[in-house]
């Protein structure tokens, strides 16, 4: 499939328990929500974007985006969204293949970002890609494979895996790397310091 055909899921099920509690994407940097963003760097990567978000979901509702569940009960972590966000695409998008995950609270990801993890999925003979930066790997950002939703299941639900590195590890992975400066495009706030850090990167964001 094309790049341009890949839909992606946004991973907001964060407590942000280091910023007091809340949804840490709706924190606000420059005068818009971290989500803002996202939505923006990924909506001309992605055929269309969901929101992977437990409780309310109205609370994101001014975003227009369709907000899933995790399908695995009592599972915090990534890989439940992931494969929620697999479980979706397979109930309501049959001719596609791949999922890109990317975390909510990533308020300078890349142009580029799905176009090269797709590239190197292809040109490695890969079943799933991720991103890394400055050499540091970053498992949640990277393409999934539809067709692995049942075993990324059993995964969960009879080994309870939760390390996301732990799972891809079992298959033919490409990692993919982009430079770290001027700034670190996965640069993600998880702190209150990281949000008045956000406020000066974002400066040099508009200008890459």
């Amino acid at each position: 499939m094309r790049a341009d055909a890949i839909p992606g899921v946004l991973l907001a099920g964060g407590l942000a328990r280091r910023m007091g509690g809340g949804d840490k994407p709706m924190r606000t940097i420059g005068g818009r929500t971290i989500l803002e963003r996202v939505i923006a760097r990924l909506r001309p990567q992605c055929s269309e974007l969901i929101l992977n978000a437990n409780g309310d979901p109205a609370r994101f509702a001014a975003f227009g985006l369709p907000v899933i569940a995790d399908t695995v009960a009592d599972f915090p972590g990534p890989l439940a969204g992931i494969l929620a966000a697999l479980d979706w695409v397979a109930a309501n998008r049959l001719d596609v293949a791949l999922v890109l995950s990317a975390a909510a609270d990533c308020p300078f990801l890349p142009r580029d970002l799905v176009a090269r993890l797709h590239q190197a999925l292809i040109e490695q003979n890969a079943q799933l890609a991720v991103a890394a930066s400055d050499g540091q790997s970053h498992p949640v950002i990277g393409l999934w494979s539809v067709a692995l939703r049942n075993e990324l299941r059993d995964a969960l639900v009879v080994e309870d895996v939760r390390k996301i590195d732990r799972w891809t590890a079992r298959y033919r992975l490409a990692t993919v790397n982009w430079p770290a400066a001027p700034l670190d495009p996965f640069f993600n706030a998880n702190t209150m310091d990281d949000i008045a850090e956000a406020e000066r990167l974002a400066a040099l964001d508009e200008r890459r």
